[in-house]
């Protein structure tokens, strides 16, 4: 086992004493046995840390503040990465005034575990077309940077003056794993960096744009038509969704996956 194993930790407690064997019984059935924590409002599933290698993010759109505090509560008692997005800044207040370690982005309404630990090897890079796209591409930086990754920003290289794009992100393209694109409008940028890379691309239509953009529709579908190969889309201002994908991407291959192959 390794020495970060958590059950290995559990078990390291009992024996120096500062959990008690029917307290370490209720943390195992929980965490480890039924794999999900019920609350009366909500099932975390607290065994996908082990199962994906990622913890669940906690949507926080149309939860309460006592709900989001609850949840936030009995993640980090499992000794989960605490991560919640669409958090609007009166329920970020609460559940900060009532829970420690924790640090609140308010461009991407992301609430967060203060500490964590990025690797030095693997880089993502997240492009924001315009500047209107910088909330869902701060959404997609900030979890991709939770779950543990590197990430450079190249923000404000839109189509409409591509020069902005070669002169300033040719380098931090061609040494990135994976490369999230958030576009509005038409949502053409994606189509000119697939076209320029060799690794996959995750396209972000966002809902930016006059009235024929319907919401960010028209930007999803020029993505989904794009001529260029090896591009990814996800849906309409999910930054969140962008993250996970380059983050699946980024990250050494998954212990089960490994002994799959084997």
């Amino acid at each position: 086992m390794k020495r970060d194993d958590p059950i290995l930790k559990l078990l390291r407690k009992v024996a120096q004493g500062e959990l008690r064997p029917e307290q370490a019984r209720q943390e195992l059935d929980a965490n480890f046995v039924s794999g999900y924590a019920e609350l009366m409002h909500t099932k975390l599933d607290l065994h996908r840390q082990h199962r994906r290698g990622v913890p669940e993010a906690i949507y926080g759109a149309n939860k309460t503040p006592e709900q989001l505090l609850a949840a936030v509560k009995r993640m980090d008692g499992a000794g989960q990465t605490i991560l919640c997005t669409r958090i609007a800044p009166e329920k970020a207040r609460y559940v900060l005034e009532h829970h420690e370690g924790l640090t609140y982005y308010p461009e991407a309404q992301v609430l967060a575990s203060r500490q964590r630990v990025r690797r030095k090897e693997g880089l993502i890079a997240v492009l924001a077309a315009g500047t209107s796209d910088l909330p869902v591409a701060e959404e997609a930086a900030i979890c991709a940077e939770i779950l543990g990754n590197r990430v450079e920003r190249i923000y404000d290289v839109g189509v409409a003056g591509l020069h902005r794009l070669l002169n300033a992100a040719t380098e931090t393209l061609l040494k990135a794993r994976a490369i999230v694109v958030v576009a509005g409008m038409e949502g053409a940028l994606p189509s000119v960096v697939a076209g320029l890379v060799a690794v996959p691309v995750i396209a972000v239509p966002t809902s930016v744009g006059y009235g024929a953009s319907f919401g960010g529709v028209a930007a999803l579908l020029g993505m989904l038509n794009s001529c260029s190969g090896g591009i990814a889309v996800v849906n309409i201002d999910n930054g969140f969704g962008a993250a996970l994908l380059a983050h699946l991407i980024n990250q050494p291959a998954h212990p089960r996956t490994k002994r799959r192959s084997a």
